[in-house]
């Protein structure tokens, strides 16, 4: 995790699959050449997910590091002349998905993937067999197709052993060897292996690899089926095909034709208790085919393709692979066990690109990629239950192919975390979305009489999708009266001891040197300048802060780089926090404390320790929606008190409570960031508009590589659409000049503004250009902004 790259060490590779044969491959490549790669099963097609993988390449992904992934996976196989590209087709047979193939047109355009929309016409003459009377359309991307994974994983293990590496099959992993709180080898039913570094890329099996090492895997396996016709008619070097309204998946084998199907219901599976390679069947990942699950999506088959109605399936499995609780890798090195580094949950599709990525990261000490949706440490604990990751994984296959919205969250389980103000947020009808499976309101139907004068303008269905004019209403009281907001769910961490000051200093970007009672916004950088996260610190004691941060990769990161003598705790599932914003903040609170809440004498960016009523609170002067406020910070047993003291004490105010739905409005109106949507490791701070944060006079880590005279190639650039009426939400390509140049990060209607206000990365433009963003296929026009958009002169918030 240091700026030096580490000195090349010995390392085990437990896993011979694309995964592990890849990262053999890209370790020795950087010259780490004593590498050793362990498997249970012959080579090069040793039995798990990759030796039966269809090979369907798929680079479009509504996130940016997924398709970055996978298209460095089809250029490494193309190279070792293990790829085909024959192109990629999904097909739409209703409105609704013949819209989202218009969306994911313009995702593949924001992330560089080349693509087209086709006509029912084009789709028959690219596959005779189909039915062109049901078909609205296709997406086609013609730069996708087959991976042949095992002949990857040959060509790589060729490459990888001339360099030093070995590849041992036949050797069943049996247990993790550690010391000193290290982890320092692998014991099989074959030997020992001493390392230096141990990377579990056992796929379906890193559970049980995980359990040895007493690190928690959260992944799912689950069969899938997959059945291959006898010999049918069909046209050569026709491109890989989609139908996902009936979850469907196509791919020619010769004159037959390869079906898989996520239709029928999840049938997860316990990896501990697989047979070994030698007792299985057919393979460990090959189970018996279950025919009465395949029935129904046979019929569909059919009926998309009437040529299939001859046809018999000849034969078909049930194969097992790999889910998450929210789809993505699982990637990096184990907290609980430093050196053990896992590389799981990872499909074909993006196995060349993880491997470069963890290679990297190991070498180097960073993964050259943004991976913050990847990274082992983005669970939260709640999240890391057994029942957890069987339920959540078994609904990302359920929803693989559906249509997601950007907002829209998991069922279950729901509710699982909640404030201590939840029984009261649902007496007034709130709607919540979840995020980290907190409960976080996002509007509250108590304020819809609210609602009834505004007039605004009509939404298209998806983008009022989880959305509600009474977001409208709840930013208008803000703007004018008072609104409690509930922020509990902001992750809040303690930093505490000797040395604590130094520490900071030495992590953060800004001057934290100041006394307690002060409020700094600064930010966390990796070595090469990127922004690992945004934080505000607050100084309560010579020897003692808290922060406000991002995820638990956060905390992740400070524990590996503090000292002995500086303790870390996360603070947050005991603590709650109500944001009181808005002009009449201070006449609501002023009043509940004996203490002087005026600007003089409580400052912005200030923070003091006081009661509210009965309530001790942690005050902190601070306003994410661009308003006279604070956040009140308090012990969980304390937090419904809290809420009815302020809620009792602004009923003549008229006070309400607010959602993020109006939060996101109000902090986009400002110009205020998210971390992970408007910038990731992946921008300087300077491109991002944070300059303000860093202070170049000081020490801290990231500060070698930032120059802030460099001129920008790129920069964070607030847009307002020009329609009143026309709405975008994140991820939408941005065109200047005909030309796609950028991506939307945020974007959310800004009722103070009377329009929708967009960020998107987009090469430096000055203020008033015109660009386009593309919204379901149409060109919505807008124009690059000076920002702040709103209050530019901060006297709302300084008063």
């Amino acid at each position: 995790m240091s700026g030096t790259p580490p000195t090349p060490r010995k390392v085990i590779i437990i896993g011979a699959g694309i995964v592990g044969c890849s990262l053999a491959d890209e370790l020795t490549a950087r010259g780490w050449s004593d590498v050793t790669v362990l498997d249970q099963g012959p080579l090069p097609a040793a039995g798990g997910s990759t030796s039966h993988a269809p090979g369907l390449v798929f680079q479009t992904n509504p996130s940016k590091t997924m398709t970055e992934l996978a298209a460095y996976t089809v250029g490494k196989l193309t190279a070792l002349g293990a790829f085909d590209a024959v192109g990629g087709l999904e097909l739409a047979t209703t409105p609704e998905r013949w819209a989202d193939l218009h969306r994911r047109a313009g995702l593949a355009a924001s992330w560089g993937v080349r693509g087209e929309l086709i006509g029912p016409a084009r789709c028959k003459e690219l596959w005779p067999t189909l039915d062109a009377s049901t078909l609205y359309g296709g997406f086609l991307t013609p730069d996708d197709g087959l991976a042949d994974a095992v002949r990857a994983c040959a060509a790589q293990i060729g490459q990888a052993t001339a360099r030093g590496a070995r590849f041992l099959d036949r050797h069943t992993v049996t247990g993790i060897e550690r010391a000193d709180g290290r982890v320092t080898g692998v014991v099989t039913d074959r030997g020992s292996f001493p390392a230096d570094l141990v990377v579990s890329a056992a796929g379906f099996w890193g559970p049980v690899i995980g359990r040895m090492a007493g690190v928690d895997v959260p992944l799912q396996p689950l069969a899938h089926q997959y059945v291959r016709t006898g010999p049918v008619d069909l046209p050569a070097n026709a491109p890989i095909l989609r139908h996902q309204e009936r979850d469907l998946y196509f791919r020619l084998h010769g004159d037959r034709l390869g079906i898989g199907s996520y239709a029928h219901r999840p049938l997860p599976v316990d990896p501990a208790t697989l047979p070994a390679y030698d007792e299985a069947p057919v393979m460990p990942s090959s189970l018996a085919f279950t025919p009465e699950d395949f029935a129904p999506s046979w019929e569909d088959c059919r009926a998309l393709m009437p040529g299939l109605r001859e046809a018999e399936v000849a034969e078909g499995f049930n194969g097992i692979f790999s889910f998450t609780p929210d789809g993505f890798p699982v990637l990096g090195e184990s907290p609980e066990l430093p050196g053990f580094w896992l590389a799981e949950a990872v499909w074909v599709t993006h196995s060349a690109g993880v491997a470069r990525a963890v290679a990297e990261w190991i070498t180097t000490g960073h993964p050259g990629i943004d991976l913050h949706e990847c990274v082992l440490t983005r669970f939260e604990e709640a999240q890391r239950s057994p029942a957890y990751v069987a339920g959540r994984g078994a609904q990302q296959f359920v929803e693989v192919y559906d249509v997601l919205h950007p907002l829209q969250p998991m069922v279950q389980p729901r509710p699982l975390r909640v404030s201590p103000f939840h029984a009261r947020q649902q007496e007034l009808g709130a709607f919540s979305l979840e995020g980290g499976g907190w409960e976080r309101p996002h509007w509250y139907e108590a304020n819809a009489p609210l609602a009834e004068q505004l007039d605004l303008p009509a939404r298209d269905a998806w983008s009022a999708r989880y959305w509600s004019p009474i977001a409208a209403a709840e930013a208008r009281a803000t703007r004018e009266t008072v609104a409690l907001y509930d922020m509990t769910p902001l992750r809040r961490l303690e930093v505490a001891g000797p040395g604590a000051l130094e520490f900071l200093q030495r992590m953060t970007t800004n001057n934290l040197a100041k006394r307690p009672g002060s409020v700094t916004y600064t930010l966390l950088l990796d070595e090469r300048g990127g922004v690992r996260s945004d934080l505000t610190v607050t100084r309560l004691g010579p020897d003692r802060f808290q922060i406000g941060a991002n995820s638990p990769t956060d905390l992740d990161w400070l524990t590996r780089h503090a000292p002995s003598g500086v303790t870390l705790r996360d603070i947050t599932a005991g603590t709650c926090c109500i944001g009181v914003w808005g002009p009449l903040a201070r006449d609501l609170v002023q009043p509940l404390t004996r203490d002087d809440f005026s600007h003089e004498a409580f400052g912005y960016f200030r923070a003091r320790q006081t009661y509210i009523g009965h309530v001790p609170v942690t005050a902190l002067r601070l306003s994410y929606v661009g308003e006279l406020g604070w956040e009140l910070y308090t012990t969980a047993d304390l937090g419904l008190r809290l809420w009815d003291t302020l809620w009792e004490a602004g009923q003549g105010l008229g006070v309400i409570a607010a959602g993020r739905s109006a939060f996101n409005s109000l902090r986009l109106e400002k110009g205020y960031r998210a971390w992970g949507q408007d910038m990731t490791d992946e921008h300087d701070p300077f491109e991002a508009g944070l300059g303000f944060a860093v202070r170049m006079d000081k020490e801290f880590l990231g500060r070698e590589a930032l120059d802030p005279q460099r001129p920008l190639r790129r920069r964070l650039t607030a847009l307002t659409l020009d329609d009143p009426a026309a709405v975008v939400l994140g991820k939408e390509p941005v065109h200047v000049d005909g030309r796609v140049s950028g991506y939307v990060t945020s974007a959310a209607y800004g009722y103070t503004q009377g329009r929708c206000v967009a960020y998107a990365w987009l090469p430096p433009l000055p203020s008033g250009t015109g660009v386009q963003i593309e919204y379901f296929g149409e060109k919505v026009l807008a124009t690059v902004r000076d920002e702040p958009l709103f209050d530019p002169e901060m006297r709302r918030i300084r008063r």
